[in-house]
């Protein structure tokens, strides 16, 4: 094998070694939660209308989280779904995101957003949940955080 050669061999490595390094930090920036969604504190007087599960994804890159999961067993129809920033985990806290959701019993819900900081802030601190309202349910059905 001539130097010519073995010097194209050599720059092929190299590059291929560089896109391998590329490929792996770009991997790296991505972050992944899961969430599972149950019924919203109840009481008594509600207790028949607030039913259901779901559980979904979340992928970070960079400051775009995109959103994706399902849920079932509604009383009524979904009717809106949204990301909140609570106080602290368990603590219910203002709408900051909207979400897509199929307006049905059983559906699915996404979205991609792109998060301001204390948003992005309040997802690694463990503060941010879905949570998908219904008709037989207005104030809130199903909730979740978002956990790596």
């Amino acid at each position: 094998m001539g130097r010519a050669e073995m010097q194209i061999i050599v720059r092929r490595v190299l590059g291929l070694s560089l896109i391998c390094v590329a490929c792996i930090a770009a991997a790296q920036d991505t972050e992944t939660f899961a969430v599972r969604l149950s019924p919203m504190p109840l009481d008594a007087e509600i207790r028949t209308l607030i039913t259901g599960s779901g559980s979904g994804t979340a992928v970070l890159d960079g400051r775009r989280l995109v959103v994706d999961g399902s849920f079932s067993g509604l009383q009524g129809p979904a009717t809106v779904a949204r990301l909140h920033a609570g106080f602290a985990m368990g603590i219910r806290g203002p709408a900051v995101l909207d979400l897509e959701v199929d307006s049905a019993v059983s559906g699915n819900f996404s979205g991609e957003l792109r998060l301001a900081r204390e948003h992005l802030e309040a997802l690694r601190d463990r503060r941010l949940y879905i949570q998908i309202h219904s008709e037989s349910a207005p104030d809130g059905n199903l909730w979740g955080w978002l956990l790596p």
